[in-house]
């Protein structure tokens, strides 16, 4: 950082860097209201910064408590600075417009000019941006903007290699609800950033009826069980809200031929299934109901980026990996003079 008494001085200017990039470069996403759920659609949904000022609000009242000491017992409040914000290592930038909104939580005379945007490719020396404002809160809010453009990037860059791992196939890579406790908008959106789509936002937006359900209405797969779940699904579809309607199995031979013919389910979930299964499974779907016909197949459970390649490889819609929010790891971003 580079402090100094008076006005802030003008804001630094990217040099890109001419190297080709090693990292899928994602879709681009942004800021702004919400937009609908829609299933298997490239819609870059936006995130809503009004769903995620509580959270920012919680992080900064416990970091900053009763205020910076060290901060105050060095500097005056006349003192003015501007840092960068630099990547460390090559990344898929998430978290720029959330790190403008915490600024604002310190002092509304911060600002932040950005230079990579949320959704695109960052180098190893990188410059994301460079706050410019007053001294001492720069420093205070130093920590928790990191904290979250560490971690929404970490989110967007492992989940750009999973994409890059199914390019040429037509399988595309969702999210689960497997996310930290008031965490989910933003890592949905970081998912997003990264090239991957959004599953359900919560139990409120879709229905579905896992193993755990079917142990209550009946693990029996037969005409009988058809006629349940068939009646289950009308009413899960004339339910207000309701983006889709989807359907666990972990057998084939013995499940998935059952639920195929129950209409109105959008996504079968193909649950802990090997390779062999999951083409199967497939070659099942596209007999009974044609290859561009729905169910879409979704497989799920054990996805790691060594095995990610096989299964779209045997012809599935979707894949679902819990791995990308819960298991990211957080890139290195520093602020830097």
């Amino acid at each position: 950082m580079q402090a100094k008494t008076g006005s802030p001085t003008d804001f630094f200017v990217l040099l890109t860097p001419p190297r080709a990039c090693a990292i899928l470069l994602a879709a681009p996403c942004s800021s702004g209201a919400d937009a609908s759920l829609l299933i298997g659609a490239s819609v870059m949904r936006k995130l809503n910064l009004a769903k995620i000022q509580p959270l920012i609000r919680m992080a900064v009242e416990e970091d900053l408590g009763g205020g910076d000491i060290t901060s105050r017992l060095l500097f005056t409040d006349g003192v003015t600075a501007r840092a960068n914000i630099v990547s460390r290592e090559e990344i898929i930038v998430c978290g720029m417009t959330v790190a403008a909104e915490i600024l604002r939580f310190y002092d509304e005379r911060l600002t932040v000019r950005t230079f990579i945007p949320d959704g695109k490719v960052a180098h190893v020396g990188a410059r994301l941006g460079v706050i410019e404002g007053p001294y001492i809160p720069m420093l205070s809010a130093e920590r928790v903007v990191l904290n979250f453009l560490q971690r929404l990037s970490g989110i967007a860059t492992t989940t750009g290699k999973y994409v890059r791992a199914v390019k040429g196939t037509r399988a595309k890579i969702y999210d689960t609800r497997k996310t930290l406790p008031g965490w989910r908008a933003l890592e949905k959106y970081a998912v997003r950033c990264g090239g991957g789509y959004n599953h359900r936002m919560g139990l409120y937006d879709a229905v579905l009826i896992k193993d755990n359900h079917l142990a209550d209405i009946g693990r029996n797969f037969d005409r009988d069980f058809e006629k349940r779940l068939t009646d289950i699904v009308q009413k899960a579809h004339a339910t207000k809200g309701i983006k889709f309607v989807a359907v666990e199995v972990d057998h084939v031979d013995d499940q998935l031929d059952h639920v195929l013919r129950v209409p109105g389910v959008d996504i079968v979930l193909l649950d802990n299934m090997g390779q062999w299964q999951l083409k199967h499974a497939v070659q099942m779907r596209d007999a009974m109901r044609g290859r561009s016909s729905k169910p879409l197949l979704e497989a799920s459970g054990n996805v790691t980026l060594h095995n990610v390649s096989a299964i779209a490889q045997s012809g599935v819609d979707r894949i679902a990996i819990g791995a990308l929010t819960h298991s990211a790891t957080a890139v290195d971003i520093g602020l830097d003079r």
